[in-house]
């Protein structure tokens, strides 16, 4: 039982929803509000405590993707590898499951005609949709999530409805190729090309090395020796169990090379293949990641160092194996590394990319 009013409550209850509306995402006229800090809940639920500590009471408790305005930023003295607390309504909730959100509407962008332009989602989730002759238009759960990458292949007419009118963009998912969803135009901002161009390319392969540090949970880029970016992360959880691959959530050990770049990835089980109505959770509760963004291969079985959307809880193992990072910091290093990012996924070693040692 809720130990509160959430956000959704008070909008019932009150009758303003003027409020919800500014939330909508198919209502862009609304948007005359301050989201400059506005979280969204990334976890099953969170509770919100008198005090900026774990000991402290709950004073209520906040659920999966209500969002949560956020009056300031305190820092604590816990927990101590992330001792950020966000102020909110009613007390302090702890950053690590909470995702920074923006309501950010997009002009709709031409596609060219056979190929495909990579977004990121702009506002803070979307529904997807897909058609079939048996049951027509229906959406899809999870949402996709603000922050996360897809490629869209074509701009075309979505579901009718009251609320949003406008053209939908067809996304290109690899787990779901032959079921394309669709998500409004207006929530996908265009990247730029310029979030492909090569970080020090003229550098030697033998001379780039990243490495990371399982026990502190840091991660150096080298050049020529000396440390040119370094940053927390977050790995695979030790000891585990599986992951929905059948692989140890332990991130493995050892040294690798870069095989392989994708700007875009669903990692994990498909919208399609479990079901509308499963378990389909995008954070430690479950397996659903489309739109992962910068994933850089180092293992064939498919570990990466990535971008993540749906935790700011770096320090701690968290991951299902692969090595979590700030987008935009896995943003460089996909950059960064090599060999440059290409169409083709690099097979039988053909190019050499840069070395990766993995160590406790």
């Amino acid at each position: 039982m809720r130990s509160g009013l959430s956000r959704r409550d008070f909008l019932k209850i009150s009758g303003l929803s003027l409020g919800g509306l500014a939330f909508s995402p198919f209502l862009p006229g609304l948007t005359d509000f301050d989201d400059s800090m506005v979280v969204r809940i990334a976890t099953a639920q969170m509770p919100v405590r008198k005090e900026p500590s774990d000991e402290s009471r709950i004073e209520l408790t906040w659920y999966r993707d209500d969002l949560v305005h956020v009056y300031a930023e305190y820092k604590a003295e816990e927990p101590a590898h992330n001792p950020i607390w966000y102020r909110v309504w009613g007390g302090y909730l702890h950053r690590g499951r909470l995702q920074r959100v923006r309501t950010l509407y997009q002009e709709p962008q031409p596609i060219p005609e056979g190929g495909r332009r990579l977004f990121e989602v702009s506002v803070p989730f979307t529904t997807p949709y897909r058609f079939s002759k048996a049951r027509g238009w229906e959406p899809l759960a999870p949402p996709i999530y603000y922050g996360s990458v897809h490629w869209v292949e074509a701009q075309e007419e979505g579901p009718l409805m009251a609320e949003y009118s406008g053209p939908w963009y067809r996304i290109f998912d690899e787990l779901d190729s032959n079921v394309p969803y669709y998500v409004p135009a207006i929530h996908m901002n265009a990247l730029p090309q310029s979030v492909f161009d090569p970080v020090s390319p003229e550098i030697p392969y033998e001379q780039k090395l990243i490495e990371v540090n399982l026990t502190t949970q840091m991660l150096y880029a080298y050049e020529y020796g000396t440390s040119v970016f370094q940053t927390n992360i977050s790995s695979g959880i030790r000891g585990g169990g599986q992951s929905g691959a059948g692989l140890s959530t332990t991130t493995p050990f050892g040294k690798f090379n870069i095989l392989d770049k994708v700007p875009s990835k669903h990692m994990g089980n498909s919208y399609f293949s479990i079901g509308l109505q499963g378990n389909l959770l995008a954070d430690e509760d479950g397996y659903v990641l489309p739109g992962v963004p910068w994933s850089t291969f180092f293992t064939p079985v498919g570990h990466a160092f990535h971008g993540t959307y749906w935790h700011e809880n770096f320090g701690p193992h968290m991951s299902h194996g692969c090595v979590n990072m700030r987008s935009h910091e896995a943003n460089w290093l996909f950059r960064w590394s090599q060999p440059p990012h290409t169409t083709q996924a690099i097979s039988n070693h053909s190019r050499i990319g840069t070395m990766v040692e993995i160590h406790y």
